[in-house]
C-alpha cells in the first residue's frame, strides 16, 4: 500500500485558494477514481473536487471552513502499489525555509479556532482571505496597519506568509533615536458604526449565507472605489423581436437551443465596445489598462435569491449562434450550480437584464474592476411618432430602456453617452436578413 496526497486543483487564473465547504466522506471511507470528495468555495463559485485516483481516505488535512492554497494537501489516501505521489509531484508553492516557531503556530490556530471572538472589522476595498482575516482579527491588528503591509500575493494582496511576518516583527519596528518614549496609541476604528436595529416581536432573524455576504462585500467595494454615473435611452427593437420571432423555432430545431434576447444583445455591446474599446478598460492605481480581450459577463439570478455573473469569453470571436449557445450552457449551469471557478473570472464588462423581472430600468452597480455596466429594461408595446416620407405617423412599436453606468474616474459623459448610443443604433437599426 501507498500514501497518495490529494491536492487542491488549479480553478482558473487569479484563483489562488479555495475554502472547505464540506467533505462527502470520511476519514476510513473508500473512494473511486473521479469520485467527488470535498465541495469548496472559491469567490462566489461552490465546486466538487473529485479524486484522480481508487483508495481509502487515511487523513484529512484541511477541515470545514479552512482555506486551503492551490496545489496543497488536503486529503492522505492510501492506495495499491508502490509509491504514492512524490513532493517532486504536486504543484509548487512558496513554503517556509524553517518550521514555523510555537508563537507563529499558536497564531494560526487561534484564527482557524471556530470559537475565537474579535470585534476588529474592515472595509470592503481591503480584499483580505479568510485565512488572513482571521488571523488579524486574532491578533487585533487594525485596518490603518493592514494597509502598512506590503503583500506579496496575487495583485498585491496579502498572503498568510505577509501577515506572519508581520506579526513576528510587529514589536521590533526601529525608532528614531531623538524620539521620546512615548506608548503606542490605540488603533482607531476606521469603519462607521451601523445604528442599532431594535428586533420587535415576531420579526424573524435570517443570517446572511456565504454568498449573500460576498455579494454585499462586492457591492459596498464597488460603490466605495468608482463614482457611478448612469446614462439612459430608450430604444426602438421591434425589428429585434420581429428577427427572433422568425428565427426562433427554426434554431431550435436546428440546434436544439432556445434563442433569447441576450445573444441578440451582447452581439450589439460587442459592437460598441470595438467602436469605443476605451469601454473595455480597468483601472490600475494611476494607470489604465486596455483590454484585449472582449469578456463579457452576465448577471444571473439565482434560485435561492442570490445573484452571479458567469463569463462569455472572447465574446467578440463568437457568432449569434456561438454566442446563444454560450450563453444557454452558462445560465444552466449558474442555475444549477455546476459553474467552474474560471466561469466567473475575467470579465471586462458586464449585461444585466432587469427587463426578465418586469422591471424598465434600473442603475446597476460597476462590478469591479470593470469601468461600467448596461442594464436592459423590459420590452413594452407603446405608441410611437415614426417619421415617413408622407410625414409623421403614431404606429405600435416594441420600446424598451437601456441605462449605462460608468466609472466617472476614466468615462466621462460623452463617452458613456456615445457608446450607449451606439448600442443603441445598432439593436434599432437591426438588419432583418441577419444570419443565424
Amino acid at each position: 500500500m501507498a500514501e497518495y496526497k490529494l491536492l487542491l486543483p488549479s480553478m482558473g487564473e487569479g484563483v489562488m485558494e479555495a475554502t472547505i465547504i464540506t467533505w462527502l466522506f470520511n476519514e476510513g471511507d473508500s473512494v473511486k477514481e473521479d469520485d467527488s470528495v470535498v465541495e469548496i468555495a472559491t469567490d462566489k463559485v461552490d465546486s466538487d473536487v473529485p479524486t484522480p485516483v481508487s483508495g481509502k481516505i487515511v487523513k484529512i488535512l484541511k477541515q470545514k471552513d479552512e482555506v486551503a492554497k492551490v496545489g496543497e494537501a488536503i486529503a492522505i489516501l492510501e492506495i495499491e502499489g508502490e509509491g504514492g505521489n512524490t513532493a517532486s509531484e504536486e504543484v509548487k508553492t512558496e513554503t517556509p525555509t524553517s518550521a514555523p516557531d510555537a508563537e507563529t503556530l499558536k497564531t494560526i490556530e487561534g484564527a482557524l479556532n471556530p470559537t475565537a471572538t474579535s470585534h476588529v472589522e474592515y472595509s470592503g476595498d481591503l480584499y483580505l482571505s479568510p485565512l488572513v482575516k482571521s488571523i488579524a482579527q486574532q491578533e487585533n491588528i487594525s485596518e490603518t496597519e493592514l494597509k502598512t503591509i506590503k503583500g506579496s500575493g496575487l495583485e498585491g494582496r496579502i498572503t498568510k506568509e505577509d501577515i506572519l511576518a508581520h506579526v513576528a516583527n510587529r514589536g521590533n519596528q526601529p525608532q528614531a533615536a531623538s524620539a521620546p518614549a512615548v506608548s503606542a496609541p490605540k488603533p482607531v476604528a476606521t469603519t462607521v458604526v451601523a445604528t442599532p436595529i431594535s428586533v420587535a416581536a415576531g420579526d424573524e432573524i435570517i443570517p446572511m449565507d456565504r454568498m449573500r455576504k460576498i455579494i454585499a462585500e462586492n457591492m459596498v467595494k464597488a460603490k466605495h472605489i468608482a463614482p457611478h454615473v448612469t446614462s439612459f435611452i430608450e430604444t426602438d427593437v421591434t425589428n429585434v423581436v420581429k428577427w427572433r420571432n422568425k428565427h426562433k423555432d427554426i434554431f431550435e430545431k436546428r440546434e436544439g437551443e432556445k434563442l433569447t434576447f441576450m445573444p441578440i444583445f451582447v452581439k450589439a455591446i460587442v459592437k460598441a465596445i470595438q467602436d469605443y474599446p476605451m469601454i473595455n478598460v480597468s483601472i490600475n492605481g494611476e494607470n489604465i489598462i486596455k483590454k484585449k480581450n472582449i469578456n463579457i459577463g452576465m448577471a444571473t439570478a439565482l434560485p435561492d435569491g442570490n445573484l452571479i455573473v458567469p463569463v462569455i469569453k472572447n465574446a467578440d470571436q463568437l457568432s449569434l449562434s456561438g454566442l446563444a449557445k454560450a450563453i444557454n450552457d452558462l445560465a444552466y449551469r449558474a442555475r444549477n450550480k455546476k459553474l467552474r471557478p474560471e466561469d466567473t473570472q475575467g470579465a471586462t464588462y458586464t449585461i444585466s437584464n432587469v427587463g426578465s423581472f418586469g422591471n424598465l430600468m434600473g442603475t446597476p452597480i460597476i462590478p469591479q474592476p470593470q469601468v461600467a455596466i448596461l442594464a436592459i429594461g423590459a420590452i413594452v408595446k407603446k405608441p410611437a411618432v415614426l417619421e415617413t416620407k408622407d410625414g409623421d405617423v403614431i404606429a405600435i412599436r416594441q420600446l424598451m430602456f437601456m441605462s449605462h453606468s460608468y466609472d466617472h474616474r476614466v468615462v466621462d459623459g460623452s463617452l458613456g453617452g456615445m457608446f450607449l448610443k451606439h448600442v443603441h443604433d445598432y439593436l434599432q437599426n437591426w438588419d432583418m436578413n441577419t444570419e443565424v
